[in-house]
């Protein structure tokens, strides 16, 4: 039987909880579209991220970095996609090829298209930051702390991203690649 004491740990875990997601899921969904570009598989991703964190709530210290924290069980379930996942390999001669023409859609065709296209054609080290900078409103520190290297990398692996992108856009092959150093 629940005590008094009981009902307002869980009640107080339940408005943490509650917050988290009113507060970062718009941000999670976001993030985890761009990771998989599926409407439906980016809802279950933050759907299973947030049941992650309900069930490891007390393991949150410091709520200031809750986001940071949810991202990475948000990037970990993403990763978990494809452990789990067996190619399945299929004969190239029994493969029916579309028509180019046939599969094109307004959104991917359009500016917004382009610009994702681009960015999925991106190596991750380059992509990751620059997605967790523009979509996630993420410091360089706090890129740097989730990758697990320095703020000096992080901004030179965002700056070389953002060079790269507008050289793909522009259709400069030099200006893509020349950003480029191993």
């Amino acid at each position: 039987m629940a005590t008094d004491g009981s009902k307002s740990v869980v009640s107080s875990k339940q408005r943490q909880f509650d917050a988290l997601v009113r507060g970062l899921s718009g941000d999670l969904y976001r993030y985890a579209y761009w990771l998989c570009g599926e409407d439906a598989l980016a809802h279950d991703l933050v759907q299973e991220a947030f049941l992650r964190a309900w069930r490891s709530l007390d393991s949150l210290r410091d709520t200031g970095s809750a986001k940071a924290w949810l991202i990475t069980i948000l990037r970990r379930e993403h990763a978990r996609l494809y452990e789990r996942k067996t190619p399945q390999f299929a004969d190239v001669d029994e493969i029916e090829v579309a028509d180019e023409r046939e599969t094109h859609t307004p959104e991917s065709v359009g500016e917004d298209g382009l610009i994702r296209a681009a960015m999925q054609r991106l190596d991750a080290k380059y992509r990751e930051p620059l997605l967790m900078q523009v979509l996630g409103g993420f410091s360089c520190e706090e890129i740097a702390r989730e990758l697990n290297i320095t703020p000096a990398a992080v901004m030179t692996q965002v700056f070389r991203a953002r060079q790269k992108l507008k050289g793909m856009l522009a259709g400069d092959v030099k200006e893509a690649q020349l950003h480029e150093l191993s």
